[in-house]
């Protein structure tokens, strides 16, 4: 397949994964680590040859194939996989289950890096970007030590819940808030479930 070829494979993937995963231009340059112009550009179609790690980061972020990213037509695909059962025949997403007292130390790494060193969950629905805590002490009032969040990381601008670490008293907490001061919170991710004592 021609350079020009993947690259407009990939320009047209990122556009439908955004949209078809519910995510914006700006989630996905904060969540990925790419940044903003490189993903303007791969978007406008101003890049040809697009570096190997990008392309890695934005599949990690999607939870897709990073050989499939450049090469298969995701919507095509996914149309074809929906309509073969009513259910969506989805597959289910690998997520990586993370300790409390690890946690704040794996928020730089990358989903897919995470997913060989610890063990993981699944998670049924469409989601990406996901990561399992396993609670060792309680957050009062809400969930007790054995508790597994899974949680999409990074921010969301809206206020639903978030997972939020104080880096004052070092423990874990939930808040609808989206205002948060960066020196003193550290902003997990967004609480997509919540599994009682790990079920």
């Amino acid at each position: 397949m021609h350079k020009k070829d993947k690259a407009e494979k990939l320009k047209n993937n990122i556009k439908y994964l955004i949209k078809s995963r519910g995510e914006t231009r700006l989630s996905l340059c904060n969540s990925s680590g790419v940044t903003r112009t490189t993903i303007y550009n791969i978007l406008e179609g101003r890049v040809v040859n697009v570096q190997q790690t990008t392309i890695r980061k934005i599949s990690d972020f999607f939870g897709v194939s990073y050989k499939e990213i450049e090469t298969v037509d995701f919507e095509e695909k996914e149309i074809i996989e929906s309509s073969v059962s009513l259910q969506g025949n989805m597959n289910p997403a690998a997520v990586p289950v993370i300790r409390e007292s690890l946690l704040i130390q794996s928020l730089d790494k990358r989903i897919g890096e995470l997913a060989t060193t610890h063990p993981l969950t699944y998670y049924f629905g469409t989601a990406c970007n996901l990561i399992g805590v396993l609670l060792e002490s309680e957050i009062s009032g809400v969930n007790e030590s054995g508790d597994l969040l899974i949680v999409k990381k990074g921010l969301s601008s809206d206020n639903r819940e978030k997972l939020v670490y104080d880096k004052t008293t070092k423990k874990l907490s939930i808040t609808n808030e989206f205002c948060f001061d960066s020196d003193v919170v550290c902003v997990v991710g967004e609480v997509i479930e919540e599994r009682f004592n790990g079920r």
